[in-house]
């Protein structure tokens, strides 16, 4: 059994410059764990497969496409594949994301 401690995990070297670590990694799936401070964003972007996004703490701005809201620790949204997206984290507290991308992305993140 493996096992991944998301609070202790390496984070990447990302365009958006935030803490994402990736957590699982297979030819099928992927894992992100991501980490706003306050004040931090994602830049709006198109992820080539669909991105299941659940917020583990704190609260957020999400949009997607045309939408956008706020929301709280143990939401899901779902973002299609080649949907713009991206998160602000707004608040004076730290967002944690959990982000499954579906399957494993083979192209690039188109970045906006």
């Amino acid at each position: 059994m493996k096992t991944v401690d998301a609070r202790t995990a390496t984070s990447s070297e990302n365009p958006h410059g935030i803490h994402a670590a990736r957590l699982y990694d297979t030819e099928h799936a992927q894992v992100v764990y991501l980490n706003l401070k306050p004040g931090e964003q994602l830049k709006p972007h198109i992820t080539p497969v669909d991105a299941i996004f659940y917020v583990l703490e704190g609260e957020g701005v999400v949009e997607v496409g045309d939408e956008k809201k706020t929301v709280g620790a143990d939401t899901l949204i779902d973002s299609p594949a080649n949907i713009r997206h991206c998160w602000y984290n707004e608040s004076d507290a730290l967002l944690r994301i959990l982000v499954v991308k579906v399957p494993r992305p083979t192209k690039k993140t188109i970045l906006l």
